[in-house]
């Protein structure tokens, strides 16, 4: 029915880590193309985490890096550790190591969350500046990278803690009692206004979280990753097969070296 919005959801497994890094490469990439070509610009916010860090690596080789559209690419991040842009545990760090500084980026189209200074400040800033660049209302991602910690936490929403409920914000400073810090985050109502929206998840040791979020009861202030449901776009989970060993899916085990296996969710 013409006006009606939907999500498209899939799920995606490969064989292993690298080849799910060397597929989300390049889908960002044509993504990229496709957006610059349709509305003149790429906005991506990324993630930290060890397979988006490949990910990037491979989008700073050769072909990748000719065939992305840098000069139209603006990048944003999902979250950000309260730390220095410097610091080891900064998600800005990893990606400007493994990315932007490889890749003809314009500084100008780096924007990145201040994790160095007061957190209730800097996430009013990211919100400002979200505001500067997308207008009023909900930013619209072309896509938003995340990943899913072991307890179902994405972004920096972590079980049981005050940004899962905000609403009527873009950007939230989250303080995490379990690891005793504040976090700067996207809210889900954020992430689910993107176009599209990409899990990169991979390891035995999410396998039994992920069967939870994406087969168990809907608890998501449990598992916060439940709460990403894009209101127009699409959700694509993207795992290697050890993540997505617990999962219960017809033909799983008939998974072949270089093969690739689809569901609709």
């Amino acid at each position: 029915m013409a006006g009606m919005k939907s999500t498209k959801k899939q799920l995606l497994i490969f064989e292993n880590a690298a080849a799910l890094a060397r597929h989300a490469a390049e889908q960002l990439s044509a993504l990229a193309r496709n957006s610059v070509a349709s509305h003149g610009k790429f906005t991506v916010a990324l993630s930290g985490g060890s397979t988006p860090r490949t990910m990037f690596s491979i989008l700073a080789e050769e072909p990748l890096r000719s065939q992305t559209p840098w000069n139209s690419t603006f990048v944003f991040w999902s979250d950000e550790r309260t730390v220095p842009p410097d610091h080891p545990d900064s998600n800005y760090r990893m990606a400007y190591e493994a990315l932007i500084s490889r890749v003809p980026l314009p500084a100008e189209n780096v924007h990145r969350m201040r994790g160095e200074s007061d957190p209730a400040k800097s996430a009013d800033e990211y919100q400002a500046e979200l505001a500067c660049f997308f207008g009023t209302g909900w930013p619209r991602f072309d896509l938003v990278l995340l990943g899913m910690g072991d307890d179902g936490h994405t972004a920096s929403l972590f079980p049981g803690t005050a940004a899962l409920a905000i609403e009527d914000r873009q950007i939230a400073a989250n303080h995490v009692p379990r690891l005793n810090t504040d976090r700067l985050t996207m809210t889900a109502p954020t992430i689910n206004h993107a176009a599209a929206v990409w899990f990169l998840i991979s390891g035995r040791s999410k396998a039994a979280t992920l069967k939870e979020v994406l087969q168990g009861p809907r608890q998501p202030d449990l598992y916060p990753s439940q709460r990403i449901a894009p209101v127009d776009g699409e959700l694509l989970w993207m795992t290697d097969r050890d993540a997505a060993s617990g999962l219960s899916l017809p033909d799983a085990a008939r998974l072949r070296d270089g093969q690739v296996q689809e569901y609709a969710l």
